[in-house]
This record gives structure tokens, C-alpha cells and sequence, in this order.
């Protein structure tokens, strides 16, 4: 809620309080929560302390022109009427309060351990244990609790490897001294997997009123369509990006063939004279830093480009630091946001007119080769691939070297 909004009504409470009776307030109260249009009642409650029912009460007597009427015999005395349930039954918030909080504050075997938590069912427990007392009630003393709606936050990491910052700076440090060399960075990554058909896309769009683009109520899988794969290569230096979209497995051989599709397209012409690459990648998945079947395909890379490629991996459950992620995925997101993803050609052209204002260009195209999963390398394999890993940390750190140099 606006906190101006609130402190403005209370302002105004604070000095009608003395003044007017109890009808009074409750219209008034009404009269405000009118002019706030949608949520002015629960604004208005929250500001003044009065019950929701009060003030639709007070809408009540506006709708029905009733304030012309008599007030006799409506209004009650300063302390009469009704006494609050918690006037009755002075322990409810804190029987309330072990039901909400049952791991933390309360007994651990409650009855709503693993319930969705409504008012209603909130209402039904303590109407069990004795109280009388209804839904609309109950969220009303979870207000005054401090309680409110809450989602799940993404926050937590998990455990933090020691040397979690040391890979930062390094990572830093290694950045810097490639764009001083004028050599390229990259930074790597495999975007959410998107279903392709006419399925709802988060977000809304500008179009005729009440006609919204209509989309599929479930989204299963169209056995013909399938779902598509893109990986991403954001060149940290130039500002642009390239997306191969797969088709089949998110694989470190479709990973590797990415880059060598950026490369290809975008990379030798701005780095004509580029002697060596970094590579910034998460620790996990098609690229992930234990994949032998990546630092193989790293080998064929360095091979092809003619070119010393050094990797760097984010430490584990750090993959939203990668640049990728904020300044090329994100702005992919909200370019297709509200539009149902109906083929790959449409995903391709909506990938590719991705624009900012700082510049940002992108480059896609469909990738429609197979990439069997499952696929092993053995330890002689390996130990054909001309790698050198870094003094520090070189399971995340390390180059691999054309083997004719």
C-alpha cells in the first residue's frame, strides 16, 4: 500500500475522531474509501483501525441515500457495542499466532503443518479450539500481527566455497587484462528451455480491449513442435550477442558448437587479430566445469579457431552473476514477453530484434542437428587435450592450447 496515502488519511482521522459520532466516522470512512477507488477500503482500515465491515456499512448507507434519515436510535454510545473477540477470548492472537508459525513460534504437530494456511481454515481450527470467530476476522487480526501475503524469495545460495570471492577477483582481473590486450570475452550460458507453440507467455502487450491473444489451457509438449534450447554468447567488450536455438539436447557438444556459430558469424570479424579467448561459464551444467565431454570439446574448439582458449567458471550456485543473464537474457525476456511462442521462426525474429538503449545487438539463428545424451569419455580421451590449469583454483580456471602450438 502507499504510505503516503495512509499517513494522509490517518492525518485526516486524527482530527474527525473527536468531532464526529459513530455514524459519522463510518461514512466518512466510506466516503474516502470511495474516492480511493479499488482497495480505498482495506487502505482505509489500515489507517484508522476501523473493520472492513464498518466501512462498507458506511457504503451501505451512502448507496441508499440514508444520511437525510433520522440518526436516531443509530448511534451508540462512546464503548457500547459489540466488543472485539479479542476482548473475550485475550489468548486468540496467540493461539492464532502457533497455527500461522507452527515450526518456529508453535507446536510442530499442528493440524495446518502441512496445509495451504487460509483464513478459512485458519477460522476452522480456532472455531475447533473453542473461539468463535470467522475468516474475515481472522485476517483482520493478522494485520494487526504484522502479518501480510508473502511469496517464496529466491535468497539463499547455499554453502559458500572459501575461495567463492578469490574466483570473483580473479575472474575480474582476468577480464581486464584480456580487453586491455584487445582480446575477446565471452560469457556463456543455456537460457530457460521454452515449449514451442500457442502456449501462455508471461507478460502482457498493448492490443484491441477485450481481445487478448487466446493460447492453449495446458501446456503439454506439441509432439511436433517439441521445445527449443538456446544458448547464449554475450561478447562482454562489443556489447553483442549470439543464440544458437536448439532443437534436440542441451549438450556440451551444442554448447561448444555455439561458439564456434558465434565465432563464425560475429567474433573473427570484430577480432581480426585475436590470438585468445575467455570463456565465462557457470559451473554447472552444458558447461559445466567436470565435464570431460566440454574440455574435449574446448580442445576441438581451440583446434578450429586457431586460438589459446582460457575458461573461467562461476563458483557453484552463483549463476545469476553471470553477465549473460542481466545484460543479454534478461532484455530477450521482456522483448517476447506476452507473445506466445508459435514457431521457430518466431522465436528466431524475436530473439534477434532484441535491442537496448545501450546498444546491445543479438545475432540467432535455428539449430536443428542432433545431440545424443549419454556420451562417454574415457580417461585416455582426456588426457589427449592439451590443458593447463591456472596456480589458482584450477579446476575452475584453465587454458586449452591448439595441439599443433
Amino acid at each position: 500500500m502507499d504510505t503516503t496515502l495512509i499517513q494522509s488519511v490517518q492525518d485526516k482521522y486524527r482530527v474527525l475522531d473527536a468531532i464526529l459520532d459513530e455514524r459519522g466516522r463510518r461514512v466518512w470512512a466510506a466516503v474516502e474509501a470511495r474516492s480511493l477507488r479499488r482497495g480505498g477500503v482495506s487502505l482505509v482500515a489500515k489507517a484508522t483501525g476501523m473493520s472492513r465491515t464498518t466501512i462498507h456499512t458506511g457504503l451501505a448507507d451512502l448507496g441508499r441515500y440514508r444520511l437525510a434519515a433520522s440518526p436516531t436510535g443509530r448511534i451508540r454510545k462512546a464503548g457500547g457495542g459489540r466488543k472485539p473477540v479479542t476482548f473475550h477470548a485475550p489468548d486468540i492472537k496467540k493461539a492464532l499466532d502457533k497455527l500461522v508459525e507452527p515450526t518456529t513460534r508453535g507446536d510442530p504437530e499442528s493440524p495446518l503443518r502441512w496445509t495451504c494456511k487460509s483464513t478459512r481454515r485458519l477460522a476452522v481450527e480456532l472455531q475447533r479450539a473453542g473461539y468463535r470467530i470467522g475468516d474475515r476476522k481472522v485476517a483482520d487480526l493478522l494485520h494487526k500481527m504484522q502479518y501480510s501475503l508473502q511469496g517464496n524469495a529466491k535468497t539463499i545460495e547455499g554453502t559458500q566455497h572459501p575461495d567463492r570471492n578469490a574466483q570473483f577477483e580473479y575472474i575480474n582481473a582476468q577480464t581486464k587484462a584480456f580487453q586491455r590486450r584487445g582480446q575477446p570475452v565471452i560469457s556463456v550460458d543455456t537460457k530457460k528451455k521454452e515449449l514451442v507453440g500457442s502456449y501462455k507467455n508471461g507478460g502482457r502487450e498493448w492490443s484491441p480491449q477485450g481481445s487478448p491473444l487466446e493460447t492453449k489451457v495446458h501446456d503439454f509438449e506439441d509432439l511436433e513442435l517439441g521445445k527449443v534450447i538456446p544458448y547464449g554468447i554475450y561478447d562482454v567488450g562489443d556489447n553483442s550477442g549470439w543464440v544458437s536455438v536448439g532443437i534436440d539436447h542441451d549438450t556440451a557438444d551444442f554448447a561448444i558448437d555455439s561458439i564456434f556459430a558465434w565465432w563464425k558469424q560475429m567474433g573473427r570479424r570484430t577480432y581480426a587479430q585475436a590470438k585468445e579467448l575467455l570463456i565465462l561459464a557457470d559451473a554447472g551444467g552444458s558447461n559445466s566445469s567436470r565435464s570431460r565431454l566440454w574440455k574435449i570439446g574446448c580442445q576441438r574448439l581451440a583446434d578450429r579457431m586457431g586460438l589459446r582458449i582460457q575458461v573461467s567458471h562461476f563458483p557453484p550456485g552463483t549463476s545469476k552473476w553471470n553477465k549473460i543473464e542481466h545484460r543479454m537474457f534478461s532484455f530477450i525476456t521482456q522483448n517476447w514477453r506476452g507473445r506466445p511462442l508459435v514457431s521457430h521462426e518466431t522465436i528466431i525474429n524475436l530473439i534477434g530484434s532484441t535491442t537496448t538503449a545501450t546498444g546491445l545487438r543479438i545475432k540467432a539463428r535455428l539449430n536443428t542437428r542432433s545431440y545424443p545424451t549419454g556420451v562417454k569419455v574415457s580417461p585416455e580421451e582426456l588426457a589427449k587435450v592439451n590443458l593447463k590449469p591456472a596456480a589458482f583454483q584450477g579446476k575452475w580456471n584453465y587454458s586449452v592450447l591448439p595441439c599443433r602450438l
